[in-house]
């Protein structure tokens, strides 16, 4: 399927789910990646902060372990067409931007590119690791600008059934896919 229909599938079966079931899947989601990934204390993970109206992946029940651990938190902004990285703490301020997101009050750029994790949003990835985002590839922008050796993980809570017809040269593709019932790896030879 082309990647605009895939959109929408995908956005109007992630719209279906109640906020009920969309919650108990993101703490299914939480706890798979927990168990696989085990982090832990001064890792550096960059997790996108939920759009709710888009019924994303509850990614504040990570958040709140990832400081509770002391595992260093970074959400990405949007200021005029880039996308920053700003480290949160707890004590961190939040506002709802024009579009209906939760970000940092804050504008000031880490600067940071050696994450240990990338926990990066979707609406749908293929069993080649390909991402069908929201279409304006900021975090296509992301990945090329950050260290190599950090795992891109998507989110999702529906399982890769359909391919992506239409990848591009620049697409950058997910190095693993957690969802509510598997993990799936998409490198080849050693991790």
């Amino acid at each position: 399927m082309l990647k605009a229909e895939l959109r929408k599938k995908y956005m109007q079966q992630r719209k279906a789910l109640s906020r009920d079931e969309a919650f108990l899947l993101s703490e299914k989601i939480f706890h798979n990646f927990i168990t696989y990934f085990s982090p832990h204390a001064g890792q550096k993970i960059h997790i996108f902060v939920p759009i709710e109206k888009f019924n994303e992946i509850d990614t504040r029940i990570f958040i709140k372990y990832f400081l509770a651990q002391n595992i260093r938190v970074y959400v990405p902004k949007v200021v005029g067409n880039q996308l920053i990285n700003i480290e949160v703490f707890n004590d961190s301020v939040f506002e709802m931007n024009s579009w209906g997101i939760s970000e940092p009050v804050s504008n000031e750029d880490s600067g940071e590119v050696e994450f240990h994790y990338v926990i990066t949003p979707l609406l749908y990835c293929d069993r080649n690791g390909n991402r069908v985002g929201y279409g304006k590839g900021f975090y296509d922008g992301l990945f090329q600008s950050i260290s190599p050796a950090t795992k891109k993980i998507g989110v999702n809570y529906f399982d890769p059934d359909d391919s992506i017809d239409d990848v591009w040269e620049n697409d950058i593709p997910l190095d693993y896919l957690v969802t509510p019932t598997e993990i799936l790896s998409f490198l080849s030879g050693f991790e």
